[in-house]
């Protein structure tokens, strides 16, 4: 399972820390529903939200495909800059599995995954860095993980959940030139997915969609259609 969600964005596997810009979207509470299809298993259905609990913010993202599941949830602070407090994830193929978890001492000089993707839409829409940028984050087990992205041109996408101006932003690996994911994110609502793409040796091997969102803020629409 963590193979598979290690290739899923919306189980937020990359990215990155430090800093967001102070032109950056203040974050909004939102639920997200995505359809996931990947090369050799049945399509499903992943589920995010993000949450405000007094001064953090929680992002908790969940998934099954057939026998396999997984889950991550990230507490955090999203001011001037971003920092984690707390991550734990668990997986399970077969109804086998094991649980994860990182507290704010391991997560004191890194961001965890979570964390680090809603950092990346916010970065992504401030443009802040000469490309390519270099990301570092922590992963489940807490190993430090480095990744760089570049962003992409922003284009308006036609989503099962509506139509939505995207900011793009294409993330590689600088050990593994032929794998390479695009990351379609909200301008206006940090940490707000809204597709992505996986491909390797030049063929794309899973996709994420939108599929239906609702925006808890006032002054958004709870429908994002025409968006």
């Amino acid at each position: 399972m963590p193979a598979l969600l290690r290739r899923c964005a919306a189980l937020a596997l990359l990215l990155l820390l430090v800093a967001g810009s102070a032109l950056a979207a203040e974050p909004r509470p939102f639920d997200a529903r995505y359809r996931l299809e990947v090369t050799g298993w049945p399509s499903t259905t992943v589920k995010h939200r993000l949450s405000r609990d007094g001064t953090h913010w929680q992002s908790d993202m969940r998934a099954a495909i057939s026998v396999a599941r997984g889950h991550e949830r990230s507490r955090f602070i999203a001011g001037d800059a971003t920092r984690s407090l707390h991550y734990a994830s668990g997986y399970s193929l077969l109804g086998i599995g094991k649980e994860y978890e990182l507290d704010r001492e391991a997560l004191a000089r890194l961001p965890d995954r979570q964390t680090a993707l809603f950092e990346l839409s916010r970065r992504a829409v401030a443009d802040d860095c000469a490309s390519p940028c270099r990301l570092r984050y922590l992963d489940h087990r807490g190993r430090e993980e480095r990744v760089d992205y570049r962003r992409l041109d922003r284009r308006m996408l036609e989503l099962p959940a509506g139509r939505f101006e995207a900011v793009r932003v294409e993330v590689t690996e600088p050990d593994e030139p032929d794998r390479r994911m695009v990351f379609s994110f909200h301008p206006g609502v940090p940490g707000l997915l809204l597709a992505m793409e996986y491909h390797r040796d030049g063929a794309q091997r899973s996709r994420l969609a939108l599929t239906d969102l609702t925006l808890a803020a006032a002054g958004l629409a709870s429908s994002p259609k025409g968006n």
